[in-house]
């Protein structure tokens, strides 16, 4: 690829230094790969060509000066086939103010910004520009660069020639204008340059755009969504502006955005994007059943799209139904959806739900590589243990090729994982703590011996590994909710248990599973209102059936037993096998 490249090199940029080489006797043909280049006699050299075409070049008026300019174009190509591109940026700017051609001084701007030497990119530019002043190309990357380098004022005019001389029109630009504005720290700055260069066209929505982009930036919020209104008020279906005036609107209330979008798609519902946008929202609010309405309209004009149908699968799965989320991830295997692995282990997910056991296990063994991989051999291990017993499935897991350490040590959680959950406790214990005495600082390992510890009374090494993975790691929020949520759950510790639970939560203050544990060791120190508050925080955010089990028991104790009974009967159709869940129920249900 090098020999053809340095070949083209020299029958292009060195002829790019004179337009008359293009007259010699030698007419063009076209090589293979379609571009231009001079014929020659075969038994020239490299060496006569490259001179043959320098002493047409009216750079090259002594041999000197062409012998010099032979030699740097030499070193910079050599420079970057070898990789050193500062080398080569370097020697080209150097070609660049020798030469002052446009076209030498394009190639040198080019691999300047390759480099990432962006002084050399905006001298190259500059001369760029001097000997082409009609090449919007250079025009723009000069402005571009300019900004960069933070000298806006000289910016300003090359901005407001690129917006006058654009032949498609300035639109596209003003579209692009405050991206390319965006990195210079001085927002005010940047609000006052986009505002000045988009006056003359501000009856455009594309003006209107950049200026709410900027005064956003600038922190006007109730500024950027009148330019944002305006925008709409000049193309009232521009999708593009109704998303920025949404993303707006987010800032400070979502429920408004999406009711925003809401409107606008009964408006314009053949608005593709914003009704993406729109579904995504709902997504993010756990409006899942609206959601897949909303998926499901996009999937009907859009009925090939295999990233859809998954995404409508996953919704489905979510709300419960699971005949339907069967059918959408085989439509997204049909389709050609580009991560099979994750639609397999879907499947299986899905089939185990649908009681298909034999299908469930078909989908899981199906899973070859990929995220999900020991996620889908540790399901069919549980349910090889509980169809065949423990044993077939260690020796399952066992039998699997692993690519790593890494993936090993995921395999032996997955098994300690498949023993806990048949109640093996014991046994989870030793295979993790025997992976731990080979791998005496691995952090998952210390999390997970902790975890194994509680369950079979091993207080002492659960607080012990707890704060050995403190120690190694002291920003851990998980390391520090496991030490707390034990102390407040098994030991009378509860001020101690609060202190690390309250540690844990100003690390990763949304967590439900941290919020879970402060309204426990709220209820456990009597503090019955303040846990509930936690707790339905956490549950809001996720209703997860441990959440649900203890939600249900302070509400109970606080007199409110009747929405403690409708929390658990929800959550436990959604999850009938927890066995935290149906331990609290039998407690305070007997049933």
């Amino acid at each position: 690829m090098f020999m053809r490249y340095f070949v083209l090199l020299f029958v292009t940029l060195f002829a790019a230094l004179n337009a008359a080489c293009a007259q010699t006797s030698n007419q063009p043909h076209s090589s293979a790969d379609g571009s231009m280049v001079a014929q020659h006699d075969e038994n020239e050299s490299l060496d006569e060509r490259v001179r043959r075409v320098l002493g047409k070049s009216p750079v090259a008026a002594n041999s000197d000066l062409d012998s010099e300019l032979f030699f740097k174009f030499l070193v910079a190509e050599i420079a970057g086939q070898r990789g050193d591109v500062a080398l080569a940026s370097e020697t080209y700017a150097e070609l660049a103010r020798a030469s002052r051609d446009a076209r030498v001084a394009r190639r040198a701007t080019e691999i300047s910004l390759y480099a990432k030497r962006t002084d050399l990119a905006l001298q190259s530019a500059r001369i760029w520009h001097d000997a082409d002043p009609e090449s919007l190309a250079a025009l723009r990357t000069l402005a571009d660069l300019l900004i960069q380098a933070g000298e806006l004022d000289a910016a300003r005019p090359l901005i407001a020639e690129v917006l006058a001389k654009a032949p498609e029109g300035p639109a596209a630009s003003l579209m692009q204008l405050y991206q390319v504005c965006s990195n210079h720290p001085d927002r005010q700055a940047v609000q006052t340059l986009i505002r000045d260069l988009t006056t003359p066209y501000a009856g455009l929505p594309e003006a209107q755009y950049a200026l709410a982009q900027a005064t956003f930036a600038a922190g006007d919020l109730k500024q950027a969504l009148r330019s944002a209104d305006q925008a709409l008020n000049l193309r009232p279906d521009w999708q593009q502006g109704a998303l920025l005036k949404a993303h707006l609107l987010g800032q400070t209330d979502r429920s408004e955005a999406i009711a925003y979008m809401q409107a606008f798609l009964q408006a314009y519902p053949d608005a593709v994007d914003v009704r993406l946008n729109y579904a995504r929202a709902l997504v993010s609010e756990r409006r899942y059943a609206e959601a897949k309405g909303e998926f499901q309209t996009l999937l009907a004009t859009n009925p090939k799209n295999a990233n859809l149908a998954f995404t409508l699968g996953l919704l489905s799965a979510q709300i419960g139904d699971a005949p339907a989320a069967d059918q959408q991830f085989r439509s997204a295997l049909s389709l050609g959806y580009g991560d099979p692995d994750s639609v397999y282990f879907q499947l299986g997910q899905i089939n185990e739900k649908l009681e298909r056991p034999d299908e469930a296990a078909r989908w899981y063994r199906s899973v070859q590589a990929g995220d999900q991989f020991v996620a889908a051999q540790s399901r069919y291990a549980l349910m090889l243990a509980r169809n065949d017993g423990v044993e077939q499935a260690r020796l399952y897991l066992h039998s699997l090729d692993v690519l790593d350490d890494n993936q090993r040590v995921q395999l032996i959680q997955a098994e300690a994982h498949m023993l806990r959950e048949v109640r093996e406790y014991r046994q989870s214990y030793a295979v993790l703590q025997q992976a731990l005495d080979e791998r005496p600082e691995h952090r998952a390992l210390l999390y997970d011996v902790a975890l194994a510890a509680e369950k079979v009374d091993r207080l002492d090494v659960a607080e012990e590994q707890l704060l050995r993975l403190i120690a190694l790691e002291p920003d851990s929020a998980q390391a520090y909710n496991a030490l707390g949520y034990t102390l407040a759950d098994r030991t009378e510790r509860f001020d101690e248990a609060r202190d690390y639970i309250v540690k844990a939560l100003a690390l990763a203050p949304d967590d439900p599973f941290i919020l879970d544990s402060m309204g426990w060791v709220e209820y456990r120190l009597g503090n019955n209102q303040e846990g509930i508050r936690y707790l339905r925080r956490a549950y809001e955010i996720q209703p997860d059936p441990e959440i649900a089990a203890h939600l249900g028991e302070v509400l109970w104790v606080s007199g409110a037993e009747e929405e403690a009974r409708q929390i658990w009967h929800e959550t436990a159709s959604q999850h009938p096998g927890n066995e935290t869940l149906q331990q609290v129920m039998r407690e305070f249900l007997g049933s």
